[in-house]
């Protein structure tokens, strides 16, 4: 694949110095399962406005990415997730990485899209970038990171290339509808979600 790296542990210097120039970055994690307290982190994708990509594989039982560490935790970087809740605790409970600031185009689609009830990835890219993603590797085995196959790779890829054009598709649709300060406040409340989700909390805001 074109515009593609893969690294093992980390990002490398020479990758980590090029994202460093960007105001934002597109993340993504693929674990072994919905649960961060059970289920490892196998991989995260990483790309920039310029659609460069970076899959970092992740060893079982390592717990630090110092570079990487230190891009997502840098303030002056937007990282767009779609679904920031499940990655943000993910990446935390992991490698210690406090990711900030943080924007999640599935939060955005939710308040802006509020004539639809489908926030998944794949219907956002395909109603506001008229491409459909392929998504029958999203519940492959992600565990064996040194024989991933190369559709495996490119799923992962493509979950991080469109986020770009999503945050800012979404972001003119939320200030056209004078939803955007809400979307804000929603934001700033994502440190707490996480925070209980690792505790292992559930249905405290619900009755």
């Amino acid at each position: 694949m074109e515009n593609f790296e893969v690294c093992d542990r980390d990002l490398s210097p020479a990758l980590l110095a090029r994202y460093q120039k960007a105001s934002a970055l597109a993340i993504d994690t693929e674990t072994m399962g919905l649960n961060p307290l059970r289920d490892r982190l196998c991989l995260i994708q990483i790309s920039d406005p310029d659609g460069y990509v970076c899959a970092i594989r992740i060893e079982r039982g390592q717990t630090a990415a110092p570079h990487l560490k230190q891009l997502l935790e840098a303030e002056e970087i937007t990282k767009i997730f779609h679904f920031a809740r499940f990655d943000l605790a993910t990446l935390q409970h992991h490698l210690g990485i406090a990711t900030t600031p943080a924007f999640c185009t599935k939060i955005a689609s939710k308040i802006a899209r509020t004539y639809s009830p489908r926030h998944g990835l794949k219907a956002l890219v395909q109603e506001l970038e008229g491409i459909e993603l392929d998504k029958s590797q999203q519940s492959s085995d992600w565990g064996n990171a040194q024989a991933l196959s190369d559709e495996q790779l490119s799923y992962a890829a493509n979950d991080v290339r469109y986020l770009h054009s999503l945050r800012d598709k979404l972001t003119a649709m939320l200030k056209r509808e004078d939803r955007w300060e809400l979307f804000q406040q929603c934001l700033t409340c994502l440190p707490t979600f996480v925070a209980l989700d690792l505790q292992q909390y559930s249905g405290v805001f619900e009755h």
